[in-house]
């Protein structure tokens, strides 16, 4: 009996997203389309950015002493 799988072998994941991919082909742009409005977001303007980190609070030396 071989250590390996079957090169031939394809799991039921693998083929799940490959007949999604197949029935909606116009899924991986909706899929850029989303993160880019969720997580790609532009560097805000230099002023945005200063002001932000004027209202930064200095961190303790180590966060998890209390006293």
């Amino acid at each position: 009996m071989p250590m390996l799988p079957s090169r031939h072998y394809v799991s039921d994941y693998t083929l799940f997203i490959r007949d999604l991919i197949e029935n909606q082909p116009d899924l991986p742009f909706k899929q850029r389309e989303g993160r880019a409005m969720w997580w790609d977001k532009a560097p805000a303007s230099l002023g945005e950015e200063r002001q932000m980190n004027a209202g930064r609070v200095a961190m303790t030396p180590y966060v998890y002493q209390t006293e």
